[in-house]
This record gives C-alpha cells, sequence and structure tokens, in this order.
C-alpha cells in the first residue's frame, strides 16, 4: 500500500494512493516519485532504522517487538512525524505500508494538523476482483534476474521459461490465488473502510486501475495537476 503526500511550493499539498495488490500503485509511484520530486518512505524501513540507531521512539518500538507486540500506531506516526520534517523530504514522500486502518488515517491527520497541513485529494485505484486474480496469478519471474513475464499480458517464448537463459520460471508465494484471496479479504475488511473515511471528506479521486499503465498514468496527472 502506498500513500502519498505531496508538497509543493509553500502550499503543502497531500494526496493518499490507495489501492488492493496488484491495482497497479506498485507501477505508478515511481513515477509520481520522479514527476514531484518525492521521497520513499517505508514504515518497515523507518521502524529498523530507527531501532537501529536508538532513537527515543525507536527504542520504544524495540521494546515493544522484544515482547512480541505490535509497535503501536502512535509510534509509527511519530516515525512518520520525524521522517517528514527531513530535507529530502521537503517536497513531499511516498508513504508505504500506513495508514492501513481508519484509526491509522485519523491518527495520520491529526499528526498533519498539527504541522498546519491536511490530506488534499485521495487516489483510489479502483479494480474488480476478478481482474486482479487474472493479473496476479498469471506472473511469474525468473529469480536470479528478476525478469518478470504474465501468461497473458507478456508470455514467454516457451512456457515457463526464462526467454534469455532458458532457465525455469518460479511463481511467487503471494501470487497465488489462495494468497491473493487472503489478502483481499483482508483489504476489504481492513483497508477500504479507510476510502470511506476519506469520500465523507471528499477526497477521494477514483481511478480506472483496469486500464493499461499509460492511460493510467494520465489520470494520475490530471488527479495531481
Amino acid at each position: 500500500m502506498y500513500w502519498v503526500l505531496q508538497l509543493l511550493e509553500e502550499k503543502m499539498r497531500d494526496n493518499l494512493l490507495f489501492g488492493p495488490p496488484g491495482s497497479g500503485k506498485g507501477t505508478q509511484s515511481p513515477i509520481i516519485k520522479d514527476e514531484y520530486c518525492l521521497c520513499h518512505l517505508a514504515t518497515g524501513d523507518m521502524l529498523r532504522a530507527a531501532v537501529a540507531a536508538k532513537t527515543p521512539l525507536g527504542v520504544k518500538a524495540k521494546e515493544a517487538m522484544d515482547k512480541g507486540e505490535l509497535v503501536s500506531d502512535d509510534l509509527v506516526v511519530g516515525i512518520i512525524d520525524e521522517a517528514m520534517k527531513k530535507p529530502s523530504c521537503q517536497k513531499g514522500f511516498i508513504l508505504d505500508g500506513f495508514p492501513r486502518t481508519v484509526v491509522q488515517a485519523q491518527k495520520l491527520d491529526e499528526m498533519l494538523q498539527k504541522q498546519g497541513v491536511k490530506v488534499d485529494k485521495v487516489l483510489n485505484f479502483a479494480i474488480d476482483d476478478a481482474i486482479l486474480e487474472e493479473r496476479i496469478t498469471g506472473r511469474w519471474i525468473h529469480p536470479s534476474s528478476g525478469r518478470t513475464y504474465h501468461t497473458k499480458f507478456s508470455p514467454p517464448k516457451v512456457l515457463g521459461v526464462d526467454d534469455v537463459t532458458g532457465e525455469p520460471l518460479i511463481q511467487r508465494k503471494d501470487d497465488t490465488a489462495a494468497v491473493l484471496k487472503s489478502r483481499l479479504e483482508a483489504f476489504h475488511k481492513q483497508t477500504e473502510p479507510v476510502i470511506d473515511y476519506y469520500s465523507k471528506k471528499g477526497l477521494v479521486a477514483n481511478l480506472h486501475a483496469e486500464k493499461p499503465p499509460k492511460e493510467v498514468t494520465v489520470e494520475v496527472e490530471k488527479v495531481l495537476s
């Protein structure tokens, strides 16, 4: 899950990318990052960095992890708050992995409000579950090079074999129908209500994520322009 918070000129504009696994956020986020000179903040990486640096929040996070507990939402928001103040993030950032629940979204909003800013737009990568299943379960990779194929959209010359080396392709564990079903169930139950939360604020822009990537990019640029 990727969320984009964008700062332009002297006014902070905060835009969030939202959608289920396979909806194309991972394709569009690097384009947005480069176009608007944003930094990438992955909550998992930030937590590990804070723990390694032994920051006050990192120490608290380590205490929770050592006990086998989940790191609290407040701690994660605090670490995001610290990261936002880095010079590299002054034009904005892509937030990866947070918020996933309405409570987390509320805490994020509270933190932003204290800084005198707010979310301006939420980009919803809307797509049918059946299309996602076709996209994801058709993906195969060549493990040593990272080359990717798709049985329908970008098939190898020989089924199950890498075009360059002739070595066998593999399917990632997350790309099976069973795993996708579980991930989508969690998304619809936990994360989809975040869209409702921002819809009530009039902030949601629905994108046609089933379209080819270049067409989705055009939609994204129109929303963010």
